[in-house]
């Protein structure tokens, strides 16, 4: 029998400080858009870094999707392996931020984490106050998702479209 979960795909950031809420609008993409198989499990982690331990304990594969400030221009999306992320995080963007290199710091100390961790990130242009993302970051916001299911699709899982129609303004009012 095919044990379930064994793929995490979390979504992280504050959808109230503007583009932080990049990976959770993108997360919500993906549920919406695309038949996840029992395999994966799409998790809103929201800003709960620690907390988040449970979730990824025993899983095959993570794939993270977050803002991260790549130092380059507000839009710009990119991809870190497991042993990336921790450099990328040393400036915090955001409060969660400094909780993710704790949180693959605990799971390798406990010996929980996977072996294959990855996070596809977008450049944020702003983390103030405020429903929505800006303009360079929700123009972006697709080629995220896609970098998403890109990763997805390189582990062998098989995601097919229930809706093509779903966007950003859909799960932003959802």
């Amino acid at each position: 029998m095919k044990e379930k979960n064994k793929i995490a795909v979390i979504g992280i950031g504050n959808i109230l400080m503007s583009d932080d809420g990049a990976g959770i609008f993108a997360l919500r993409i993906l549920k919406e858009r695309y038949h996840i198989p029992e395999d994966v499990e799409l998790i809103d982690g929201g800003t709960k870094g620690l907390e988040l331990l449970p979730f990824v304990e025993g899983k095959e594969k993570i794939l993270f999707i977050d803002a991260v400030n790549f130092g380059k221009p507000p839009g710009f999306v990119g991809h870190l392996t497991k042993d990336e992320i921790p450099d990328y995080f040393a400036t915090k963007l955001s409060v969660h931020q400094i909780a993710l290199p704790d949180l693959i710091g605990a799971g390798r100390l406990m010996g929980v984490l996977a072996e294959e961790i990855h996070l596809v990130g977008i450049q944020p242009q702003s983390i103030d106050t405020g429903y929505g993302l800006t303009g360079e970051v929700e123009e972006n916001l697709e080629r995220l998702v896609d970098a998403s299911v890109e990763i997805l699709r390189q582990w062998g899982v098989k995601l097919t479209e229930k809706n093509d129609r779903v966007s950003y303004y859909t799960v932003m009012k959802g």
